[in-house]
């Protein structure tokens, strides 16, 4: 009785610590540059693209930032709309988050986003890397529109992927003309920017009229509503 006791007791601490861990920042984080982008209690620091005070789909639930879509508008839900950081973000960054789905959403978390009044749509200007349930597509040929693919450009090179409603974790690293993905742990992407294979797949998308197509790669990041609920968390930036 006693060995239950203490093993529940230390299984209450340890869900304690997780859920105390949410949203900071750890002291070797601190000390390495990290910052965090989202401080588990508001929207502070986020815009709507081309636009001011996020949509009121945008909520904040349990330590995440929601998009909450019991209805939607067109493809997107009913006070809703893409956000986009204050901040700009330019030169060697890494980035990480966790985002979980609905069942059968699908959303981006986009990059190198160029917010101009010129520039309607979000996803026209920034380089989108997937978040889906990729239960949209069992059975279906592989394509670019899978979880951490990027859309239009680049499969992920493993399917390493959390079932809808379980979170997922992603890895985002610019550094020295390289970039490299991480899903849950694994590298998925990995890209010479300057190299002529990433700029063919540029230019054979959609985003060839882009910055990133004339090899410009600053911008905001971005998290899209394409009508889907989906979550986020643990949303960090750090400068190299």
């Amino acid at each position: 009785m006693l060995r239950i006791s203490l093993t529940c007791a230390f299984a209450i601490l340890y869900i304690g610590i997780q859920a105390q861990s949410l949203n900071t920042l750890s002291a070797g984080e601190k000390k390495d540059g990290w910052k965090l982008l989202f401080d588990g209690k508001t929207l502070k620091g986020w815009h709507a693209y081309n636009a001011k005070t996020p949509g009121s789909a945008w909520i904040i639930e349990d330590g995440a930032v929601k998009l909450n879509v019991p209805e939607r508008a067109g493809n997107k839900a009913k006070n809703g709309g893409d956000i986009v950081t204050d901040e700009m973000v330019n030169g060697d960054f890494e980035f990480k988050a966790e985002w979980k789905v609905s069942k059968y959403a699908n959303s981006g978390i986009f990059f190198f986003v160029d917010e101009n009044l010129t520039n309607k749509n979000m996803h026209t200007t920034g380089l989108e890397l997937q978040v889906i349930d990729d239960k949209i597509y069992e059975g279906a040929k592989e394509n670019t529109h899978r979880a951490s693919d990027f859309f239009g450009i680049a499969n992920a090179r493993l399917r390493e992927g959390n079932p809808q409603g379980e979170w997922n974790k992603v890895h985002f690293i610019v550094k020295n003309g390289k970039l490299t993905v991480y899903q849950n742990e694994f590298i998925v992407q990995e890209h010479d920017l300057n190299g002529a294979d990433w700029k063919q797949r540029v230019a054979n998308s959609g985003l060839k009229a882009a910055p990133i197509g004339k090899g410009i790669y600053k911008g905001r990041i971005g998290l899209q509503d394409w009508g889907s609920t989906v979550w986020y968390r643990n949303i960090k930036l750090r400068r190299l």
